[in-house]
């Protein structure tokens, strides 16, 4: 008898679900972390940011082609590329290295790089002494929200 309620209660473990197929996520060597920049506004108070800037416009095509807003993308302009950002807003933008500020309005997205939270128009970054860095940490804060809206060309 010791020996059938053995057996039953192998078979009645053994017949419990298990899973057959695991689904896993392919393991990467060159995993890259997307840090998310912090928040500009907090419950209504304004904070400064650091962000990782770099430019563009200088000599990569995209002078006088149209923005992501619909405008027609000046290099020489005090404008910016950000992923979220309302088009429109206005940030002061200060250069640690350089002691140099500027302010842009975002009229683009971007940058499509990792790691890079503002890309600056040519204009604006030789203005901030960037182009001789390249891509630095520059300090961001609010001067006016933008509303988000696009300009429309027919």
């Amino acid at each position: 008898m010791k020996n059938l309620i053995i057996i039953g209660m192998i078979f009645l473990f053994s017949c419990t679900s298990a899973p057959r197929y695991h689904y896993s996520q392919p393991k990467t060597t060159h995993r890259t972390k997307t840090k998310s920049p912090p928040p500009l506004l907090i419950e209504g108070v304004q904070h400064t940011a650091v962000f990782t800037a770099s430019y563009y416009g200088y000599n990569d095509g995209f002078h006088g082609k149209k923005a992501a807003n619909g405008e027609i993308f000046d290099k020489n302009a005090m404008t910016a590329a950000h992923k979220t950002l309302p088009f429109g807003t206005v940030l002061k933008v200060s250069y640690p290295k350089t002691g140099k500020y500027v302010n842009v309005r975002i009229n683009d997205r971007g940058p499509y790089i990792a790691g890079r939270d503002i890309d600056l128009s040519y204009g604006a970054a030789v203005k901030l002494g960037l182009i001789k860095h390249g891509v630095g940490k520059v300090r961001v804060t609010v001067v006016k929200w933008g509303t988000g809206e696009t300009k429309h060309h027919e």
